[in-house]
């Protein structure tokens, strides 16, 4: 769209409040709105798909303000003056994937992330899907990679010990009539777009495999290359994998401002020093605009989007072997969302969501009453048996998308020594292996025309994870028993976890001792009681490990207190 002809469509929207220019490559908005969806709206109506000339928000909205960056409550010097050859900026599966794709080479590669932990936002806060691709059309770079991705999985999540099953994924429609129309859809999709695995199902065949569907579907799309992940759990174990092969993780690090000079990033001031990297890699999820700020190089915007899931009791993943959602025209063909679904998880749960709602807040990942109705209003004409009386816990997170709906994957089109990794949503899981291997080729091109970069003949992609009582047979368990006792103390009955797996997670390449951490890594505290007889025997082996007292264990990060201190002393050491 031409700026006279988008200027003309303002105007009549917003009455001269806002207009649009054509600036360096992009398109920017500038004026002021009242309400953060008709800001939204503004700057959808400029985004052009598959385009290069990206959006920039500069709409003021008062009655939109977001709240300042959380930041780590921690002040120091321990990373002053550092200068690794690479520093990755998010924690994220975009982050971790990079840094152990980088670990194929011979450099010092540093990650930071501000949170306590990886994966704490949109990397650990979405349902775990490995996407098919079936709603992407050529021209993107969600479909660029997803096929690709798509087909790594096995490899990748035997090289790093991490559960993965490919399930499928049926799309159920409820109208006759739409037959035609989505024939030719699924034609195009597998014959144009490369979605090779697309076929149409009878409503007959469909219930003959998943019986629990409702019975009002006449027809279905199927995707049998669709799978599921735990995405925290991949998250974790690339980083894993990174800094086996020597790579640095720095938690509880945040990037607060950057020196550029003569169009090069020369210093990153964090909380805990200012870093001097050869090249960053802007990985920031929701904060990737404010990076590239920072960077001197912002050329896109992003827009929060929350999504509530809820994970129900495992009694019910009987219901459901794969990922289903029933679809119509009404939200047919939109890029953002697929509308959600119900899914089988990689643990056996069922999962209900998401939904898509625009929010101008990147940190706020409250759970609210009306998102989990959406859900389950639309999911229960899924699979009709879903009840929201099985909800044993819920989430939410916030993604990060631009208004073109695509990624950023490039180097800095302002500043030399810096790559963009941003806009990162759905089906961002699913791509990271493949997009981690197209950023670490750039960047090290980059630093090929500065230094020598050698390949690693010494990186190893294989990461052992944390054995698995619960899915070991009785001879498997008794030797491992035997061998150490500490595996036949179960802690967490939901889960059948024991001590011994909690104690192979507190000394893991990178070690998170909270509650939260542990629960993340082996899933003491993830079952029907959600910790609730569990918890306080995970806080006394988190405070045996280290040596400290119980009250010095969090919950998460150091503001989550669990205990305060001792109510009792005695012999025995009280009670707290």
């Amino acid at each position: 769209m031409k700026t006279a002809t988008l200027n003309r469509k303002l105007q009549q929207l917003y009455g001269g409040r806002v207009t649009a220019s054509a600036e360096d490559g992009c398109v920017v908005l500038r004026g002021e709105l009242d309400d953060w969806a008709d800001v939204v709206a503004a700057c959808q109506l400029a985004a052009k798909k598959n385009s290069t000339h990206h959006v920039l928000n500069d709409i003021a909205c008062p009655n939109a303000k977001d709240a300042p960056m959380r930041l780590p409550p921690d002040e120091d010097r321990s990373l002053d003056g550092d200068a690794p050859d690479v520093l990755v900026i998010g924690g994220g599966i975009s982050g971790a994937s990079i840094a152990r794709e980088l670990m194929k080479w011979k450099l010092d590669v540093l990650l930071v992330e501000k949170e306590a932990d990886l994966a704490l936002q949109a990397s650990g806060r979405n349902d775990g899907e490995v996407h098919p691709g079936i709603d992407l059309g050529k021209g993107s770079l969600k479909h660029k990679y997803i096929r690709r991705a798509n087909r790594m999985y096995e490899d990748v999540c035997r090289e790093l010990d991490v559960p993965f099953s490919r399930v499928g994924q049926y799309v159920l429609f409820q109208k006759r009539a739409l037959f035609p129309l989505i024939a030719l859809y699924a034609f195009w999709r597998k014959h144009h777009d490369g979605i090779e695995d697309t076929v149409l199902l009878s409503g007959k065949e469909l219930l003959r495999r998943e019986p629990q569907l409702t019975t009002e579907t006449k027809f279905a799309l199927y995707n049998p290359s669709a799978g599921v992940v735990c995405p925290y759990g991949l998250t974790i174990a690339f980083a894993e994998n990174a800094v086996t092969n020597g790579a640095r993780v720095a938690l509880n690090t945040a990037v607060l401002d950057m020196t550029v000079e003569d169009g090069r990033i020369t210093a990153v001031k964090t909380n805990r020093g200012t870093l001097r990297p050869k090249l960053v890699i802007n990985a920031a999820g929701v904060f990737a605009e404010a990076v590239a700020k920072m960077a001197h190089d912002r050329f896109y915007s992003i827009h929060p989007r929350r999504g509530t899931n809820s994970i129900l009791d495992k009694k019910t993943g009987a219901y459901l072997q794969s990922i289903a959602s029933v679809k119509d025209l009404s939200v047919h063909g939109k890029t953002h969302s697929k509308g959600g679904g119900v899914m089988r998880t990689a643990h056996g749960n069922l999962l209900a969501g998401p939904d898509a709602v625009e929010t101008y807040e990147k940190e706020n990942t409250e759970t609210r009453p009306e998102s989990i109705r959406t859900v389950f209003d639309k999911q229960k004409t899924t699979l009709p048996p879903l009840s929201e009386c099985d909800i044993i816990t819920y989430f939410t997170g916030v993604r990060a998308p631009t208004f073109e709906e695509d990624y950023v994957i490039e180097p800095g089109r302002r500043t030399k020594n810096l790559i963009h990794c941003a806009g990162i949503q759905s089906p961002g899981l699913t791509t990271a292996p493949a997009v981690a291997i197209d950023v670490a080729q750039m960047a090290v091109a980059l630093l090929q025309k500065t230094q020598a970069v050698e390949e690693n003949p010494s990186f190893n992609p294989v990461r052992k994870g944390v054995p698995v009582l619960r899915e070991l047979d009785d001879d498997a368990r008794d030797a491992l028993i035997r061998e150490n006792p500490d595996y036949g103390e179960i802690v967490c009955r939901c889960e059948e976890i024991s001590k011994g797996e909690i104690l192979d997670a507190l000394q893991s390449p990178i070690c998170v001792p909270t509650l939260d951490g542990i629960k993340k890594r082996v899933r003491p505290g993830m079952g029907r009681c959600q910790g609730g007889f569990c918890s306080p025997l995970v806080t006394k082996i988190i405070a045996e490990f280290l040596g400290t007292e119980l009250s010095d264990v969090r919950k998460s990060s150091a503001a989550s207190v669990i205990t305060y201190g001792r109510t009792k002393d005695g012999e025995g050491g009280g009670a707290q």
